[in-house]
């Protein structure tokens, strides 16, 4: 049997029949990491060990003919920014280097709970702070179609794992774009869901009005159904949202024959990759084609999307970050004379140059004199693109855009332009501003061979109208 081939769907139901063992699966998983994650470095820590004991108790479940999911016995990776008991949770940060949790994030005891397998950490930028997984404390993972290319972050290592075929699943956290910006660069589906959906208990905070869970996968079925895993409300996350359905895979049949789609003109208007461009174009056709109505329209407010979700991520970050000081857990630098001595030569060494320098943004905008001037006013601009994405959802199912401008960067190009990597952002930060789903699907790849992908952004609780768009697309129905 070719592992190699089959969906994650179809090694859950080859394992619940018997046709391979979760010891042969995992065997394959292990020496496929071993064989390409020298190269690839989407991998920062194995848990082998653990792997394989799950892996005896799930084979004699399956061996009693029970099945607690699709999914029963396939191996996942975990970003490494979620908390996993009894194995390293670092962020890919220095000062986090040998932290080990004692508890499990929910996403994680949920991945658990239906019969998957963790069988490690993935690389991400320091503290999901970047967009090109290259700020990572263990060196850049990189992408798996040109080694000389980045893969997009903050969850860069989650997509390069599926991308190489390293595992089938992955999970990832998005703030600004982090799943689906490195999904796009990666040729992977990787899918932002509502704010809320996902409990956020056990991810380690960038933003925490922002942050948000989601799967990645090889295709859209296999998405929508770790969706379905992953979700549902916790009283350990008061963000969390109790809805009234959860089963994202019901509407992967539909078409979508009258729903509207709009896309935005001042997306496609300046600054975006030509190949790209054309991408959309024919995304649209394809929509057209299916029996979508589909039509351009002014969002506007594009010019201000970077810079008021820079304000408040680095604002909330400042925040979130300060319980890293060298006291309790974490890196503590050594020779200091007292306790500020302490915490300062901590967090000069235990943080890196961009962590170092968004904290410094966020703690500037929330200083006496300045947070009227930048915090407030980066509040009420959130409060505007809210609106312009509510008013345009009167009118449409759906918006279709592009993720990123241009495909993967070469590596080195955006450290190299911090403005650049920061505007890396544009079409994706709105998405967590505005708590809305969006999934990103790839629709081909550049003349360099670079996957691009669109992405299709939903209202609240709409996910199941962006993996309708994304199934057809995907599925090639069109």
């Amino acid at each position: 049997m070719d592992i190699s081939t089959l969906s994650a769907k179809e090694l859950g139901d080859c394992l619940f029949n018997k046709e391979i063992s979760v010891k042969e699966v995992l065997d394959y998983t292990y020496k496929t990491i071993e064989e390409k994650d020298k190269d690839i470095n989407a991998f920062v820590s194995l848990c082998k060990e653990e792997a394989y004991e799950r892996g005896s108790v799930i084979q004699e479940m399956i061996d009693r003919g029970e099945r607690l999911s699709p999914f029963m016995g396939v191996p996942i990776a975990i970003k490494d920014n979620m908390c996993t008991k009894g194995i390293k949770t670092t962020c890919c940060s220095k000062i986090l280097e040998n932290f080990v949790p004692n508890y499990n994030a929910t996403a994680v005891e949920k991945v658990l709970d239906a019969g998957l397998i963790v069988v490690g950490k993935t690389n991400m930028d320091e503290f999901a702070m970047g967009s090109t997984n290259e700020t990572s404390f263990y060196g850049p993972a990189k992408n798996p179609h040109d080694l000389e290319h980045v893969t997009g972050g903050s969850s860069g290592g989650s997509c390069a794992a599926v991308a190489a075929g390293e595992v089938k699943l992955a999970l990832g956290s998005d703030t600004g774009g982090s799943i689906r910006q490195p999904s796009a660069y990666c040729g992977t589906v990787g899918f932002k869901p509502t704010y809320g959906t996902v409990s956020r208990y056990g991810l380690i905070a960038y933003a925490s009005s922002l942050d948000q869970i989601g799967p990645i996968a090889g295709n859209v079925t296999d998405t929508a159904l770790l969706l379905e895993i992953i979700s549902g409300t916790d009283e350990k996350d008061s963000t969390s949202v109790k809805r009234d359905e959860y089963d994202f895979s019901s509407v992967l049949d539909m078409d979508v024959k009258g729903m509207r789609i709009g896309i935005p003109n001042d997306y496609i208007s300046h600054g975006l990759n030509d190949e790209i461009k054309e991408k959309i174009n024919e995304t649209a056709e394809k929509l057209k084609a299916a029996g979508a109505e589909v039509t351009n329209f002014d969002l506007g407010l594009l010019d201000y999307v970077v810079p008021a979700y820079y304000v408040i991520a680095c604002a909330e970050a400042s925040s979130n970050l300060e319980r890293f000081d060298g006291v309790k857990y974490g890196f503590r630098a050594d020779n200091y004379e007292d306790l500020h001595t302490m915490y300062k030569r901590s967090r000069t060494k235990g943080f890196g140059k961009e962590v170092k320098s968004r904290i410094m943004l966020g703690s500037f905008v929330l200083s006496s004199g300045y947070y009227d001037a930048y915090y407030l006013k980066a509040l009420k601009t959130k409060a505007l693109i809210k609106k312009a994405f509510d008013d345009a959802f009167k009118n449409y199912d759906l918006i279709l855009s592009p993720v990123a401008p241009s495909t993967a960067p070469k590596l080195g190009e955006s450290l190299s332009d911090p403005i650049k990597m920061y505007l890396s952002d544009i079409y994706t930060v709105s998405v967590n501003l505005c708590s809305l789903p969006s999934i990103s699907v790839p629709v081909g790849k550049s003349k360099e061979g670079l996957p691009i992908g669109v992405q299709f952004i939903g209202d609240c609780f709409g996910e199941k109208n962006c993996l309708r768009a994304a199934s057809m697309m995907s599925n090639g129905e069109a």
